[in-house]
């Protein structure tokens, strides 16, 4: 998994290869940070929760707002790396939502939460400018593994969670947006010492945010914003649901509750590189099939709730009990976010392979898609909670969308593709 010295892209000198692994390792830690404060509410929310006296729908608004904004602007900012580079678009981004972070420590309404959350969640487009960026500086070859380092910023969540905690016990949540704008800012000064800029990854473009959302016609593009709705809505809408599902379900401290929710976001990021490894050895669509398949068996064990059952017997009654304790229900949660971390990389060799030139305009839609699905589905927990009372709900949800995957999955890939062997070669269509 070393990333091995390559013949320079054309176009540029034998320099890129002393500038490509400080740029992939800053852009990851830049990543890191801003995904640690896009994910901020789902620790600092618990306390806001009992403050504000929210419900449960209330609460997944709460948590989300940050997603709907980092899902929205991924786009434009994917465009915009392509066509001004990701060192400059990042660096600017990162100094637009430091004042906001800040800000947050100040807030004592609902709306002002929201608001400001809303600045706040410009921090998670810095995926879409990231994944072009450092894809650029790496041959095709390496470009998935690439990607699957950078993308392990996403364990900013699990970082969050480390942190966030050990900050609320120690000085009150409002200390948690200081430190963290504080983080920011030193991040930011290190992305800009040791990044670089190529002005032959830049890429010409008159594409409009309309012509980008008419590559939705294609139906791979419309596929794969499927596949990441799953593997990374899913991976933040229960990043930012864990914490009170643990504090909720099994009476846990806050801080217990934040470090075995840890053990899903935690490996959900940090083995996306192993998942870009995978993918370019055996391909995008093999290991996106195997992730479709063990998401889809870990979210039916997990959608069971508590249940009792009373049986009349011939010696009267007999009750017992059927759900997952916490360390049943934690494993399952480890082996989901390992499966969803390999299939956030293998969704974006997808792209890579099919669309090498737009990488940045393409990978916009598809974190676009994946990002409102991370915004939508806390909001869905939330009111399935409130409807139903019944806490699994959430991953009945998700069961079931994971079911419209390997559906889709099958009768677009499967039935003329094998899923062994390197590169998910062609095999001849099922009968």
């Amino acid at each position: 998994m070393a990333i091995a010295t390559s013949t320079p892209h054309p176009g540029t000198d034998t320099s890129i290869d002393s500038k490509r692994l400080p740029v992939l390792v800053v852009s990851t830690l830049a990543f890191t940070a801003c995904f640690m404060v896009w994910m901020m509410f789902g620790v600092i929310g618990i306390p806001l929760k009992k403050a504000l006296n929210l419900n449960a729908t209330e609460f997944g608004l709460l948590t989300a707002m940050p997603v709907l904004t980092g899902s929205l602007v991924r786009v434009p900012l994917g465009i915009w790396t392509d066509r001004y580079g990701g060192r400059i678009v990042m660096a600017v981004l990162m100094a637009a939502v430091i004042p906001a972070i800040y800000l947050m420590a100040y807030a004592t309404e609902f709306w002002h939460f929201l608001v400001i959350g809303m600045f706040v969640g410009l921090a998670g487009g810095s995926f879409s400018v990231g994944t072009p960026y450092v894809a650029r500086w790496f041959p095709k070859s390496q470009q998935g593994f690439a990607m699957g380092v950078y993308g392990a910023g996403n364990s900013g969540a699990a970082v969050n969670k480390f942190i966030a905690p050990a900050l609320m016990v120690a000085f009150g949540w409002t200390m948690v947006p200081k430190v963290y704008a504080a983080v920011m800012l030193v991040v930011l000064v290190l992305f800009w010492m040791f990044s670089a800029s190529d002005p032959s990854h830049r890429v010409p473009s008159t594409m409009k945010f309309s012509d980008q959302l008419k590559t939705l016609k294609d139906p791979r593009v419309l596929k794969y914003c499927q596949y990441y709705s799953i593997v990374f809505g899913g991976y933040v809408g229960l990043s930012l649901w864990m914490v009170q599902y643990y504090v909720g379900e099994y009476g846990l401290d806050v801080r217990v509750a934040a470090l075995l929710a840890a053990c899903f976001s935690l490996p959900g990021g940090v083995l996306r590189a192993v998942g870009g490894w995978l993918s370019d050895k055996f391909g995008a669509h093999a290991v996106t099939w195997w992730v479709m398949w063990v998401s889809w068996i870990a979210l039916f064990l997990l959608s069971y709730p508590q249940t009792s059952f009373t049986v009349l017997t011939v010696n009267g009654t007999s009750t017992f009990h059927i759900g997952l304790n916490v360390y049943g229900f934690t494993a399952l949660m480890f082996i989901l976010g390992i499966a969803f971390a390999f299939g956030k990389a293998s969704v974006f060799k997808y792209i890579s392979d099919d669309y090498p030139k737009n990488i940045g305009a393409i990978s916009g839609i598809v974190g676009l898609a994946g990002g409102l699905g991370g915004f939508v589905l806390p909001i869905m927990f939330g009111l399935l909670l409130d409807l139903t009372g019944v806490r699994s709900s959430a991953f009945m949800l998700l069961y079931g969308i994971v079911w419209v995957s390997l559906i889709w999955m099958y009768f677009t890939e499967v039935r003329r593709t094998r899923v062994f062997g390197a590169g998910g070669a062609a095999a001849p269509a099922l009968a």
